[in-house]
């Protein structure tokens, strides 16, 4: 009998695609588990069990309808606390609901990696008329996630705009606490990894080679195998593992990020879920797997501590958004896909689309993929390829009469 994984994902995730390519090639039937309208009956095809991300109960019962599963997994952070929640309901293998929701909320996750030790920069949630007591300072939006609304602050007069700026983005939102901390300094890397039983399997280590200073924290190239020193990488992988403990994460996919200065490192957070959009098409395994095959054998059991990162080295951009405004097209696409080591180039942007970069946006235009001999050769090749691409960018439409 076929395996059954149960995934949570939003319904506009770009990942739902790549889990569903990996279940086809295993074999495993994948049932999904999105947000959409409840009152609409299957409007796109799939046979999807609409659910909320919003921190209301999960209706358990009518997901095991559609059971019963083998494993859960999660893709985004509101999808990962209702997985944890379903998962723990239905006895199967997941971090523990509040091991998921602390790894969700900066505050909470703050609040253990303290506790535990960790180097962990001074913070605190913001109170009415409370600025911070020293600069530069960072403001984050403690219910958003991927860098959105999170601002460095250098003096008051920037804190005020700052602030009045996150303000306006939070307004529709559930959850409006913003927490200030103290900005740290330092190379800021990224970690995929499995955790089993509480223990940290690190599956690749990036390097961001640009510099994350602000006063915006957008990101753009993910590099590994990482150029750093193995005593750097030795101190990263394991402040991760001692993060993984604080926060009580024991079961699943983790992305964990972080900053290393003179200091040691400093963990800024650690996702119950994998990487995000479509970064996870840079990583590819030995013996021959994506990462998505990889996290649904994980899910429904399977030892996978076999698995290496493929030989080389892999890289990818994704592409920043330099200004607001409506996407009409590209030119040059073809001759940046032609550069030697970059393997693809995929414009997630639509014709007619408005575009919005940081701190109020949450997308990019798209993702460029490489692969080469070494990491610098990598690094620049997507350099090279991004050089050549000329999006446009409108300000507003021409009128059609």
């Amino acid at each position: 009998m076929k395996k059954r994984v149960l995934l949570f994902a939003a319904t506009t995730g770009y990942q739902v695609r790549s889990f569903a390519d990996a279940a086809a090639r295993l074999e495993i039937d994948l049932a999904l588990a999105t947000d959409r309208c409840h009152i609409l009956d299957d409007p796109w095809g799939d046979h999807a069990v609409p659910v909320s991300f919003d921190d209301t109960p999960v209706d358990v019962d009518a997901l095991k309808q559609r059971g019963p599963f083998d494993g859960v997994v999660a893709v985004g952070d509101r999808p990962a606390v209702v997985a944890a929640q379903a998962a723990w309901s239905m006895g199967l293998r997941f971090s523990p609901p509040g091991a998921v929701r602390a790894a969700k909320s900066k505050f909470l996750a703050r609040e253990r990696f303290k506790k535990a030790g960790l180097l962990t920069p001074a913070y605190r949630l913001l109170e009415d008329g409370v600025e911070p007591t020293r600069y530069p300072s960072v403001l984050k939006p403690i219910g958003l996630s991927a860098s959105r609304g999170v601002i460095r602050v250098d003096n008051r007069a920037e804190f005020v705009t700052a602030l009045a700026r996150i303000r306006a983005l939070l307004d529709h939102e559930t959850d409006r606490s913003i927490q200030v901390e103290d900005f740290i300094p330092g190379r800021e890397f990224a970690l995929e990894g499995l955790v089993t039983g509480g223990r940290l399997q690190v599956l690749a280590l990036f390097d961001k080679p640009d510099p994350l200073d602000g006063p915006f924290f957008e990101e753009t190239i993910y590099l590994t195998p990482s150029r750093e020193p193995a005593a750097v990488q030795d101190a990263i992988v394991e402040t991760t593992q001692r993060a993984v403990a604080a926060l009580g994460l024991t079961h699943g996919p983790v992305h964990a990020e972080m900053r290393v200065n003179q200091a040691g490192v400093w963990m800024l957070e650690i996702a119950a879920r994998p990487i995000g959009g479509l970064c996870s098409r840079v990583l590819k395994f030995d013996p021959e797997a994506s990462l998505e095959e990889v996290i649904l054998r994980h899910a429904i059991g399977e030892d996978v501590s076999e698995y290496r990162l493929a030989s080389g080295a892999h890289g990818v951009m994704m592409i920043p958004i330099p200004r607001a405004g409506v996407y009409t097209g590209i030119n040059g696409l073809d001759l940046a896909r032609a550069t030697a080591g970059i393997e693809d180039v995929v414009i997630s942007a639509k014709e007619g689309q408005m575009m919005v970069p940081l701190p109020e946006g949450a997308s990019y235009l798209g993702f460029i993929f490489a692969r080469g001999g070494t990491s610098q050769q990598v690094d620049a090749a997507l350099r090279e390829c991004h050089s050549m691409l000329e999006f446009k960018l409108v300000t507003s439409l021409p009128v059609v009469s």
